[in-house]
């Protein structure tokens, strides 16, 4: 009866087996044919995080932003109503790109070839010789992307007419993510990387804890203990095509004295600064299909993995803050927790492209998900649904 007790007690519940437990397909990971069904399937059709408020602090500024994924370059401005707007940025004359800056502030846009010149609007204001163009003004306005905003976060779509409204598509979370730091945050800091391997591999690589172990010895230390070698979370949480997972936290961790006094003052001053929501404190947010946000008001973190080609993506992780630095104390405070993503990331970086050469090898047709792997499992099976959606949308 021990013996059955204990068994049982080591098994996962149900919701980590929901989603099955046989393997999955390998080519999905390197192929080109199905990351072009990606590219039309996922990311032209649904909500793309691609900045924050912050980065439009008043009216007249502007953001430029690559989706590589489906070659287009986005230009968001902040217009003189105080209204958010995303285009494309390419002048409607001839395609040539408006805008080449990657922020700044700006009333008008004027083409450099020939000088075409749009507001913040979209629209054309004024063009040489126009009258021997035949048509009119209105036709020519800026192509005109869907954007929404939720807790400060910024979320572009390519679908001219969106099936959901960025609310309807976040659904609960959306007020989840009000209560977080970023939806409050004036500043951030930001590392940018590219990695040679398919967005799925490299997102899923934080999304698992199985792996804390073997690459972050050192500085997964807090997150993993003898209670719980790996690291495993507290809890699951599903919102299709969204997910989540409550984060574990090691109670008999004992940081280093530079490391502790970097968090005693992260957590002194996120108190300082109102913000602090305990509820969601340990909350890790995975918003389909490339997006991360971390609820921790001491290391407001979020990432976001954007496709480039089958093997390649680019990585753009952030950490918010409320308020301009106040002290050198609270500038290395904020400098040490983006430190320490790097560091953690660098370790990472190596597996995963070594992972990645081992698909791209076609050496195997399949792989496996145990079952606290399954915030993997879950991604994988969200987008397969996307593609086949999309295929027999085509086939109809």
């Amino acid at each position: 009866m021990s013996s059955q007790t204990n068994k049982k007690a080591t098994m996962p519940p149900e919701e980590e087996l929901a989603l099955g437990t046989d393997p999955i397909p390998a080519k999905p990971y390197y192929c080109p044919d199905f990351f072009a069904l990606e590219r039309e399937a996922i990311f032209k059709r649904t909500w793309l995080q691609v900045g924050h408020m912050s980065e439009l602090p008043e009216a007249g500024s502007f953001i430029v932003r690559e989706v590589d994924i489906a070659n287009a370059s986005i230009l968001i401005t902040r217009g003189k109503d105080d209204q958010v707007r995303a285009f494309h940025n390419v002048c409607t004359h001839r395609g040539t790109q408006l805008v080449s800056q990657k922020d700044g502030t700006a009333a008008t846009f004027t083409c450099p070839y020939h000088a075409w010149t749009f507001t913040d609007k979209g629209d054309l204001r004024a063009a040489p010789d126009f009258e021997r163009f035949y048509t009119d003004k209105s036709q020519c306005s800026l192509p005109k992307v869907s954007i929404a905003v939720c807790a400060q976060l910024i979320f572009i779509n390519l679908d001219p007419t969106p099936t959901q409204s960025l609310q309807e598509y976040l659904g609960p979370l959306a007020a989840e993510l009000e209560t977080l730091t970023v939806a409050h945050a004036t500043h951030f800091s930001e590392y940018v990387y590219e990695i040679d391997a398919n967005w799925k591999l490299s997102y899923d690589n934080f999304q698992e804890n199985y792996h804390l172990r073997f690459i972050h010895p050192r500085s997964g230390e807090a997150a993993s203990g003898p209670d719980n070698p790996f690291g495993y979370p507290v809890k699951y949480g599903f919102e299709d095509p969204h997910r989540t997972q409550t984060i574990w936290h090691n109670p008999g961790f004992q940081p280093k004295p530079t490391q502790g006094f970097a968090m005693g003052k992260a957590v002194e001053f996120a108190l300082a600064s109102g913000v602090v929501n305990i509820e969601n404190a340990k909350q890790y947010y995975a918003l389909f299909p490339n997006f991360f946000a971390l609820g921790s008001p001491t290391q407001p973190f979020t990432h976001c993995i954007m496709p480039i080609a089958p093997n390649k993506s680019r990585g753009v992780i952030r950490i918010y803050w409320v308020g301009e630095d106040q002290s050198a104390t609270q500038r290395f405070s904020r400098e040490y927790n983006t430190a320490t993503a790097m560091d953690i990331h660098a370790e990472d970086r190596s597996v995963i492209e070594a992972g990645q050469r081992g698909l791209d090898s076609g050496a195997l047709k399949h792989i496996h998900f145990q079952s606290q792997e399954v915030l993997c499992r879950h991604l994988y099976t969200q987008v397969e649904r996307y593609v086949t959606a999309y295929q027999q949308e085509q086939s109809a």
